[in-house]
């Protein structure tokens, strides 16, 4: 397949390329991942990616997401295949307005108050699919339901309106591997196997949304960049908690996830020998989530951090105690399932 866009000084790994016309080909030997400007013209040839089945990474105010048209099974396919992705892991649908979610899931009061208080922003709703609702079985992993939100990003509402449909996007990642911040993390990865990247500058929460499913009684099925406190209160009752010997039923839950290519050491009060220190609160380490132990500044820098020290000579990550309160659950369930033992055939790698 063989794409041409019109865009803006498009840039490749920082340098510019051509002005006006760029051919995309689906080969990895061949293909060329276009960064694209947080500009009028850059959102204008993202929303060309998606609408012509292509794979394009765009920045949300939790992580970067890896974008197709959730219509479209062919670009659907395309997702799982460039991060090597299970087809058993469900997507998250991102889509421009509470609307546009109720054409796809069956709603509820409950959702109704919730996207009230906390749409736009990070918090994901699983509901019940509706029938005929033009989306690609690959995206929910043939579940009956669907998880979906609203980003509040600008830029990502911008190109959502543009598009004008929903948008499957799970982490611009190589499944398994920690969560990109930046589109410098995108092209890491993911360099040669996406067709563009849209370049909004780091991501302000840092972790992916939580997830509540709203199938039964509401259930926190993924800690995330919402603190599950506020959603109590919002709800005027505790959730219901996924175990992670349950079922999947939502992104994210799988045990090992999120992980750099170093093996972590938790809850460690200094560095070994040969290791670097994540360090939190006053301590002296490589880099420190947060200084001052502010848990939202903690989140923000958790996957920057990790892909910095993850590009050091070292084999260990040690990482100081976080306190399990708060976004502290979130931060937690990530850097435990990123220490997990992880497959044997990425073992072996």
């Amino acid at each position: 397949l063989r794409y041409l866009y019109d865009i803006a000084a498009p840039q490749r790994l920082g340098k510019p390329v051509a002005p006006l016309q760029i051919t995309l080909r689906h080969r990895r030997d061949i293909m060329q991942t276009a960064q694209l400007p947080a500009t009028p013209h850059g959102v204008a040839a993202a929303s060309r990616v998606l609408a012509k089945g292509g794979l394009l990474a765009f920045p949300t105010e939790t992580v970067y997401g890896l974008g197709a048209d959730a219509r479209n099974d062919h670009a659907v396919a395309r997702i799982f295949a460039a991060k090597g992705r299970p087809s058993f892991n469900p997507l998250i649908v991102h889509v421009a307005s509470i609307s546009a979610a109720q054409a796809l899931v069956v709603w509820t009061a409950v959702a109704t108050k919730l996207a009230a208080q906390f749409w736009p922003g990070p918090m994901t709703l699983v509901l019940p699919l509706k029938p005929d609702n033009g989306l690609s079985a690959l995206v929910t992993a043939n579940l009956p339901s669907l998880a979906i939100r609203i980003p509040a990003n600008p830029l990502a509402r911008d190109l959502l309106d543009q598009f004008g449909g929903p948008v499957a996007a799970p982490s611009a990642n190589p499944s398994g591997r920690i969560s990109p911040t930046t589109a410098r993390h995108v092209i890491r990865g993911l360099d040669g196997q996406i067709d563009a990247v849209i370049d909004g500058g780091d991501c302000a929460v840092g972790l992916e949304s939580t997830i509540i499913g709203l199938e039964k009684t509401p259930t926190l099925l993924r800690p995330g960049g919402l603190a599950s406190g506020p959603i109590e209160a919002c709800l005027g009752q505790p959730l219901t908690h996924h175990h992670i010997s349950d079922t999947l039923n939502a992104p994210g839950q799988m045990r090992s996830h999120y992980a750099p290519t170093a093996r972590l050491r938790l809850n460690a009060t200094s560095a070994r020998s040969g290791e670097v220190l994540l360090g939190f609160g006053d301590v002296p380490a490589d880099l420190n989530l947060s200084a001052s132990r502010d848990l939202v500044e903690a989140a923000a820098n958790l996957f920057r951090h990790l892909h910095t020290l993850d590009t050091r000579a070292s084999e260990v990550i040690a990482v100081s105690p976080i306190p399990k309160t708060g976004l502290g659950l979130a931060i937690n369930d990530r850097l435990q399932r990123a220490a997990a033992p992880r497959p044997e055939s990425e073992a072996a790698l």
